[in-house]
């Protein structure tokens, strides 16, 4: 049992009202259960309660329990000391106020019936996961596997809008695209937002002009995020900055206002300065990246073109002006598969759709060559029977539930309707 129940059932009346009595046997008649104010003191504020035949005005406290009441200290709280009527579901102890007089006691266990409990029993347990979840595993393997492969290219389908809203604010600039969408990725689910609109705000002609000196592109990037703070004494923040001054002025660049990065929760290897550090190297390494990235056709071939570290200075530092154990810091085959599955893949698609080409094949085989997906979702699938094997069935599982599972839609869904016509 649970003080929410008894708030819902003595503001609402659901229990056995005219027949209400406290624990000791006096007749209880409830004029006005009180206004339920949800702030700090007694639960219900100004109640009517005639008890015995006399009537009184004051507050309401509830509890599950009559001993609640020295649980939470209340017996030396002034507040509590207008208190009228305890009501609890299990009747303990008897209870006292300050001046040693006893606070009359209902326990509503014995005047709610079943159908009003199990009513909000239903309620608030725990609702089912999706709502085919202990038939699922029964759907014909064929039409999961066609279906699963719909789901993959509707979710590339979505995520291939944002990059035709790009593809026009840059002027139909295909290196532009992917090096604002790289930079969302490169913030992953924390900070993708914050890089995205920040680096936004630096032209791409910019970063082309300046990516053969790496510390200019670290300039800019940490610049426009506003993560190079005036009150650092290091050597490397401050030419960072000098440099950053420079850039601004030559460009005429202005900032787009963002929150500030979250290094919370992130290791050290994820913190936004490592992230940055590693996209400005890659754009140093990797002149005309998405001609490279239209023609890869492996993992091999992602892997080697990401292949890229951070300059020497991040080596030992995770943050600027504090030194840290030297670490070489280079983007891990993890990272580059979440790069490939949530930028690369997309952008061949959208890509190939402006050229008139059919790719599709290619898209399935590159994505089932990447190592299935970890979170809560894909293991929530798993335990009712649906297991993914690569980054295409957990991109497609990804799909059904958010398009289909958790807005009901089970009669377009190929899974509910194949259920369906099982239990014809």
């Amino acid at each position: 049992m649970k003080e929410d129940f008894l708030h819902y059932a003595w503001q609402y009346k659901k229990f056995d009202f005219p027949n209400l009595t406290t624990v000791s046997g006096e007749k209880v008649i409830v004029v006005h259960t009180g206004q339920y104010l949800q702030q700090a003191g007694p639960d219900f504020f100004n109640a009517q309660i005639i008890i015995d035949n006399q009537k009184w005005a004051g507050n309401v406290e509830i509890h599950v329990k009559s001993s609640d009441w020295y649980l939470h200290q209340h017996e030396q709280d002034d507040c509590y000391n207008n208190v009228i009527l305890h009501v609890v579901w299990e009747h303990d102890i008897p209870v006292f106020r300050k001046d040693n007089s006893v606070i009359p006691t209902v326990s509503l266990k014995s005047f709610v019936s079943k159908a009003v409990l199990q009513q909000y029993l239903a309620l608030t347990s725990p609702k089912s996961w999706i709502f085919c979840e202990g038939q699922i595993r029964l759907t014909d393997a064929f039409v999961m596997r066609n279906w699963l492969e719909r789901l993959f290219f509707e979710r590339l389908e979505n995520k291939a809008i944002p990059i035709k809203t790009l593809l026009a604010f840059t002027n139909n600039d295909w290196e532009a695209v992917l090096f604002y969408s790289l930079a969302k990725n490169f913030g992953l689910n924390t900070n993708g937002e914050i890089f995205f609109k920040a680096l936004q705000s630096i032209p791409f002609a910019v970063v082309r002009k300046e990516s053969f000196e790496v510390q200019n592109l670290e300039a800019l990037f940490f610049s426009q995020l506003d993560l190079l703070s005036e009150d650092v004494e290091d050597a490397y923040a401050k030419d960072l900055q000098a440099r950053a001054s420079y850039l601004a002025q030559k460009y005429c660049l202005k900032k787009n206002w963002v929150e500030p990065v979250q290094f919370f929760k992130h290791r050290p290897d994820n913190f936004p300065t490592i992230r940055l550090a590693q996209f400005a190297m890659l754009y140093h390494l990797q002149q005309n990246l998405f001609a490279k990235i239209i023609t890869a056709i492996s993992m091999d071939d992602f892997y080697q073109l990401f292949n890229s570290g951070v300059s020497a200075y991040w080596e030992n530092h995770y943050q600027l002006d504090k030194v840290s154990p030297p670490k070489k810091k280079r983007l891990s085959k993890s990272f580059v598969d979440l790069l490939v599955m949530n930028t690369i893949v997309p952008i061949q698609f959208a890509y190939a759709e402006s050229q008139g080409k059919e790719i599709s094949e290619s898209l399935v085989k590159l994505q089932q060559t990447i190592p299935a997906e970890k979170n809560i979702v894909i293991e929530k699938f798993a335990n009712f029977g649906i297991t993914a094997e690569s980054a295409f069935e957990t991109q497609s599982l990804l799909q059904l539930k958010n398009n289909y599972c958790s807005k009901g839609k089970c009669l377009q869904c190929a899974v509910g309707v194949n259920l369906l016509k099982r239990n014809e």
